[in-house]
């Protein structure tokens, strides 16, 4: 499978390159510096250099068996940068991937953006920006899954989560554990037109993903 990762050097997209990489996927990552070329090499993938906010990604998606988006503006940038990041970035490949004919996307979003309206005013950019990425996702006719991981830890990923579709819980997981569950979603038919809330827990995750 050729993956696609929007965020490529982010730490849940390289977690993610190894694991597919390891398992004879073809990973790529999509990088707007090419100094961090060197690094998605390193993890197993091919850097692709795309600047999200100012390019055309379509060029890149053509060949791709599915998308997985994990950029974000990050914590230290403003509510504008937020909103043509998490969610304009988002919706150019949505659109590219509708275009081209790329049905598998999944989308690394964050809890609390079901009802940005009860995060801090800090955070309320950010899960507006995330919360209307999904919503052009699950309005798309694309073969959609949305994930929403709690609090991100660099802990070591245990393999094992709490994955469901109740949403508005609170806890913690390690990005490892993050990108673990995006390789088994991405080959899981189950979870297609599915949004779900994830945390550390006590469920193997193959075993987790094939529950929902």
């Amino acid at each position: 499978m050729d993956v696609l990762i929007a965020g490529g050097h982010g730490q849940i997209a390289r977690h993610l390159i190894r694991k597919l990489a390891a398992a004879g996927h073809h990973p790529r990552g999509m990088i707007r510096n090419p100094d961090h070329a060197a690094d998605i090499e390193a993890d197993g993938g091919v850097p692709v250099l795309c600047d999200l906010e100012n390019d055309d990604p379509a060029p890149h998606a053509g060949t791709a068996d599915a998308i997985v988006f994990a950029a974000g503006a990050g914590p230290g940038s403003g509510a504008e940068r937020k909103r043509t990041m998490d969610y304009g970035g988002a919706v150019k490949l949505i659109e590219a991937a509708e275009k081209l004919g790329v049905r598998r996307y999944v989308m690394v979003s964050s809890v609390g953006a079901d009802d940005p309206s009860r995060a801090s005013e800090s955070m309320r950019a950010y899960q507006q920006a995330k919360h209307d990425a999904d919503v052009a996702l699950a309005d798309s006719s694309l073969d959609w899954t949305i994930v929403r991981p709690g609090r991100l830890t660099d802990e070591p990923g245990s393999g094992q989560v709490d994955l469901t579709a109740t949403l508005g819980r609170y806890g913690e997981v390690p990005r490892e554990d993050v990108a673990s569950v995006l390789a088994a979603v991405l080959g899981a038919e189950n979870t297609v037109r599915g949004t779900y809330e994830l945390f550390s827990g006590d469920v193997p995750v193959d075993e987790a993903v094939a529950s929902l």
